[in-house]
């Protein structure tokens, strides 16, 4: 039996790299799917060659460190959420990928792509999320300004990218690891990125592993979040426990909150707030439902 990770898996077969870099082509045998496990790029696999077939066989998945049903991928230990002026950033889809990468103890970065058009965007990132314990960085896919510092920071991690479409994930993946990625331009006409990449695969190159998946522009709420933990996720609160007058306080509308003196006072963002706000309405809901 031998071990590897899968980089690639496409129409029932799965690529499995190992160490030494030598790569196996397989199918996942039946049992897995009678044990109700799907293998996803990323996991790290034991696995047979084949002998006298065409396919080796993947024989059992090791335990995941963290796993992404959308896109479908595992043992991601850091995630480059990307932004970039163009598209207009959408900040709730960036406060529920940092919601998700914190519930599964995944390091976030955000980086704030196409910084050669306009420094704005950074500014605005760095004010809305700057007391959200968050690697901020301006970068330029294009100029290749601030790729080093964005190497630096995924270099020993199994990174994966997200955001919108068209913010340029691909494009920086391409630059960051010397590789071409096929990429296509944002449409003009309704400001929204065309999709670029169709599947999921680990790529590497200069020492860094990223898997390259594909772009998506919405993110669901973790289902199983209670209420209570959401503030819990929220570093820009920390400073404040214990400091409401009620100890349940969710930093709503009750009375005497700490963290809502703190927005007043403009030491938290307000439309970080707002959009916490939103999904804490949501999370209350799920949580009511979730015997329905």
């Amino acid at each position: 039996m031998r071990t590897g990770q899968i980089i690639e898996g496409r129409g029932g077969l799965y690529t499995v790299a190992e160490d030494s870099g030598a790569t196996h082509v397989l199918r996942a045998m039946n049992k897995l799917r009678r044990q109700n496990q799907t293998p996803l790029v990323g996991d790290r696999v034991h696995f047979t060659e084949s002998v006298g077939e065409k396919h080796g066989w993947l024989m059992e998945i090791l335990p995941r460190t963290s796993e992404f049903l959308r896109p479908p991928v595992a043992n991601v230990d850091m995630l480059v959420i990307t932004v970039a002026p163009v598209p207009v950033p959408d900040w709730l889809l960036v406060d529920k990928l940092l919601l998700f990468a914190r519930t599964q103890a995944i390091i976030p970065v955000l980086a704030v792509n196409k910084c050669d058009i306009t420094q704005d965007t950074h500014v605005e990132a760095a004010r809305m999320y700057r007391a959200a314990q968050l690697d901020i960085l301006s970068v330029s896919a294009v100029s290749g300004e601030g790729l080093d510092k964005l190497a630096d920071a995924m270099r020993g991690h199994l990174c994966g990218f997200a955001g919108q479409s068209g913010v340029g994930k691909s494009r920086l993946i391409s630059s960051l690891l010397d590789i071409d990625l096929v990429s296509q331009s944002v449409s003009a006409r309704i400001e929204r990125g065309r999709q670029t990449t169709r599947h999921t695969a680990l790529l590497s190159g200069h020492g860094l592993r990223v898997l390259d998946t594909p772009g998506f522009s919405l993110l669901e709420t973790p289902d199983k979040l209670e209420p209570a933990q959401l503030p819990e996720l929220y570093p820009e609160f920390e400073p404040y426990l214990g400091q409401c007058r009620f100890l349940t306080c969710l930093h709503d509308r009750e009375p005497g909150c700490a963290v809502a003196q703190a927005e007043q006072q403009g030491d938290i963002d307000a439309q970080r707030m707002e959009r916490y706000r939103a999904l804490l309405t949501t999370v209350q809901t799920n949580w009511r439902e979730r015997y329905d």
